[in-house]
């Protein structure tokens, strides 16, 4: 039985203390539609400042009414019973449409478990090796002691029988809609955790803990188990629609700062190039060749040859000019992104450097991210090695440290990598922080940066990500997937759940990054080996010209149909083993694949305006970029199970091909294979075709062409589309035209976000906006008066306005320079 103890004054004030025989239950509410909910075993609470969660609670008035069977909490957006005799919390709008509820029996359980830490003697012997992802150091000795007694928590759910979940991160196996499915939480390469489920219903759940978890939907039941807590903390967001979900989420963890400008054109990376002219001829060549191109990538071992993996310096032999390279890559108008790494061996600067100071963890190679003081050398030591000589972004790898299961030829049993994972992990960590690593490590890099230079925008691409881990700058890739179709099919839908829970950046590696099958290996299992290959000992020092790639025309289609789908995520980028991935290496212009890129890469340059202008909206407005139909379209329960289309952000439907219709691997040609695919237009809307600008009514399913010149996209009526000019860098051309296609049927505005791209001036006010409205019943756009200023922006601009309605296109031309203007078309164009 519960029974109401006190209002508590401490971290929640305000909060409402419930007291049972062996629990204490806390009731806070955040701001009216977040409420927070904690669960003890202890006498007391143990609140600690959370690594998630660093919003603060507003003043809520909340209505408390009793009776002898339940406590109803009544704010102006939520209604919360609690039954006195089980603990029982039942949730519900202010109008009394439930959302979600626990069962009868109450539902949370706490059950106590000691936690040790591992003391390690700085003197023993450490195991150093390299496997296919990077350096591993270990100690097999140490001694384990009593740390203090927490809990394993479990959490059990009611959910709607018609209502769809998502969130919880990208995981590998391929799940969208996630009812009548597991997941299981911890870090490792080819998973990202963010432990916030948002539902159909307009509600989210976020759970404010680091340890090991898992949350099943499925035959075990629906509930929540978490491995370590010190107490069972979790949060309820009603936000009515998915976007005010994601509102609160933000509210919660805090608010996303903006990339730089260029962070969302093209990234050129494979692993890897040796030295600083190959990335220079590279870069030079894409523009010999006019391709578009921003970012070129260094990956692992640009460090000292034999001076230990993970220093963060360049090799004098092969990059004996740092400054002069970032110069002229700056020059040639491209930006580099160099990876660094959380682990150090080999008795190299950096790692003896971090000993000195005791900030090592207990293999004496893994630098202590949950310590401050460690957090800020390892920033002083990027600075110095690579920060200063011109370094413009940072790969963060391998921030899954201590991952145990990349070798062998067998796929360990989930059951066995949950278990091999972590108990890695929780070697060297506190069994309740094993999550929690990489966002700390990308906490570091942030305010490192931060501190050093106000005139660089942090991007930080990072293979483990966290709740909370985007107010630092980060994008996260699903790690080291294979040249699989089955890999790009399973790709779409993990990126929609990790986009989903709030982190609004992700990415992948464009064709896969395993393209060969290694049978001793089990996730090296791609499907392609014609003319694919592995480094050789030379290659560590200059690249064989020889190399061309390869020549499977099978994987030349996979990967011009995965660029396609990634040119319509935040980051487009292209990386890989086995096969280097410039445009060159899939052939010459007039061949198919080729011409196919190298649209699909101008036609990424186009959208800018409108990409940049919803990066400011994530930003501002708590937005998102990447949309599951279901959560837009939460209504149409035909969406619930759609895993293979989704909103680029308000204004593109995207539907990607995830089968081959030309070649099969080995450069088989196939035969008699319809180039179409099945696309469903969400009722609610109606929907333009974007290259055909074909009018669909919403609520059906059409086949629609998918030759593999272009990738379907569709565009819901009522919407703005701002596209550029085709340049072949950011910074190039700042006063191009913009066309403004509006696509009729509804009222509909959108604004358009401009600032110098690259510095923090915009936290300042710094930025402009111009707000650009379409109004239905009288035919008129109107570019309302510009608001905001910023030294470089462009005063005077040219548009061509398209028109588009049921009976085609209508064209009209302006300029504009910062004043109101309205641009009329005739309504003749809008009889049926």
């Amino acid at each position: 039985m519960f029974t109401i103890d006190s209002y508590h004054a401490d971290e929640m004030p305000g909060a409402f203390l419930f007291r049972s025989l062996d629990r204490l239950l806390r009731i806070g509410f955040v701001t009216p539609a977040i409420v927070r909910i904690t669960v003890t075993g202890h006498d007391v609470f143990h609140d600690r400042p959370s690594r998630i969660v660093i919003g603060r609670p507003e003043e809520v008035e909340v209505k408390l009414h009793e009776t002898p069977h339940e406590y109803t909490f009544r704010t102006t957006a939520l209604t919360i019973t609690l039954v006195r005799a089980t603990g029982r919390l039942v949730y519900a709008t202010a109008g009394g449409r439930t959302l979600m509820q626990e069962p009868e029996h109450g539902g949370k359980w706490l059950t106590p478990r000691p936690v040790t830490r591992n003391v390690f003697d700085r003197g023993i012997g450490i195991a150093e090796g390299q496997g296919i992802d990077g350096a591993r150091a270990n100690s097999a000795t140490y001694t384990s002691l009593f740390d203090r007694e927490a809990f394993e928590a479990k959490l059990e759910f009611e959910f709607a029988k018609d209502e769809a979940l998502f969130g919880l991160g990208s995981h590998e196996e391929g799940y969208a809609n996630l009812r009548g499915r597991s997941r299981e939480l911890y870090q490792q390469n080819m998973k990202a955790v963010v432990p916030h489920l948002v539902s159909t219903r307009g509600y989210g759940l976020l759970f404010d803990c680091c340890s090991l978890m898992t949350f099943h939907d499925d035959a075990l039941g629906s509930y929540w188990w978490a491995d370590c807590v010190d107490q069972l903390d979790y949060y309820l967001l009603y936000g009515e629609t998915y976007d005010g979900v994601i509102r609160h989420y933000r509210c919660l963890t805090g608010r996303t700062p903006l990339p730089p400008r260029w962070a969302f054109g093209y990234v050129q990376s494979k692993e890897r190039y040796v030295n600083g002219q190959e990335l220079i001829d590279v870069v030079r060549e894409y523009r010999r060749r006019a391709i578009p191109l921003d970012v070129i990538v260094l990956d692992w071992k640009s460090w000292p040859n034999g001076a230990g993996w993970g220093q963060k310096s360049f090799d004098p032999l092969r990059f004996p000019n740092p400054e002069g390279l970032t110069t002229e890559l700056h020059t040639l108008g491209a930006r580099l992104m160099v990876s660094i790494w959380p682990i150090m061996t080999g008795s190299c600067p950096d790692q003896r450097e971090l000993l000195q100071h005791g900030f090592m963890l207990g293999n004496q190679s893994t630098y202590d991210a949950f310590h401050p003081q460690a957090r800020e050398l390892y920033w002083q030591q990027v600075s110095r090695g690579l920060f200063s000589k011109g370094v413009d972004a940072w790969w963060c790898d391998c921030t899954e440290p201590f991952e145990a299961d990349w070798s062998g030829a067998i796929k360990p049993e989930p059951h066995q990598r949950l278990r091999l994972n972590t108990e890695a992990s929780k070697r060297y960590l506190d069994a309740g922080n094993i999550n929690a690593y990489s966002l700390l490590h990308s906490q570091g890099i942030y305010e490192g940066q931060r501190r050093t230079n106000h005139q660089k925008r942090v991007l930080n691409l990072t293979r483990s990500s966290y709740a909370g881990q985007h107010r630092y700058g980060t994008f996260t890739w699903n790690g080291d997937i294979c040249g699989t179709w089955d890999s790009l099919r399973r790709s779409i839908a993990e990126g929609l759940n990790f986009c989903a829970t709030g982190e609004p950046y992700w990415t992948v590696d464009i064709g896969g990054f395993f393209l060969r099958n290694d049978p001793s290996l089990w996730f090296w299992r791609g499907d392609y080996n014609a003319g694919s290959r592995g480094l050789t000992a030379m290659d560590a020092i200059e690249p064989d010209p020889s190399d061309l790639g390869c020549t499977d025309l099978g994987f030349h289609e996979l990967y011009t149909r995965w660029l396609q789908y990634a040119a319509f995520l935040p980051m487009f980028r292209s990386h890989g083993t086995d096969a280097p991935r410039e445009i060159w290496r899939f052939g010459e212009p007039g061949n198919l694949f080729y011409d196919a890129i190298a649209s699909t890469i101008r036609l990424r340059y186009r959208l800018l305006p409108y990409i940049y202008s919803v990066a400011a909206d994530v930003t501002f407005s708590d937005a998102s970029m990447v949309q599951a139909m279901a959560l837009c379209f939460p209504q149409d329960h035909a969406t619930h199970v759609i895993a293979d289309q989704f909103l680029f952000g308000p204004a593109i439907m995207v539907c990607p091909i995830t089968h081959a219709m030309h070649y099969s691997k080995n450069s088989r040609p196939i035969r008699d294979v319809d180039h179409t695919r099945l696309v469903y237009l969400p009722h609610g809307r109606d929907w333009y075709d974007f290259w055909s600008n074909d009018y669909f009514s919403g609520g059906q399913t059409i086949l629609t062409s998918a030759t593999l010149d272009h990738i379907p996209l569709y565009v819901p009526s009522g919407s703005i589309l701002i596209l550029g000019e085709v340049t072949q860098h950011t910074e190039e051309q700042p006063d191009a035209p913009y066309e403004i296609h509006v696509y009729t049927g509804a009222n509909t505005s959108f604004t358009l976000y401009e600032d110098d791209g690259d510095s923090y001036a915009y936290e300042d006010g710094a930025f402009a906006t111009t707000l650009i409205s379409w109004d239905e019943s009288t035919h008129n756009l109107t570019l309302s008066r510009r608001i905001g200023d910023f030294s470089s922006l462009v005063r005077e601009r040219d548009y061509r306005v398209i028109f588009h309605t049921q009976q085609g296109q209508v064209m009209r031309e302006l300029r504009y320079s910062g004043m109101q203007h309205t641009v009329s078309i005739p309504g003749s164009h809008f009889d049926l």
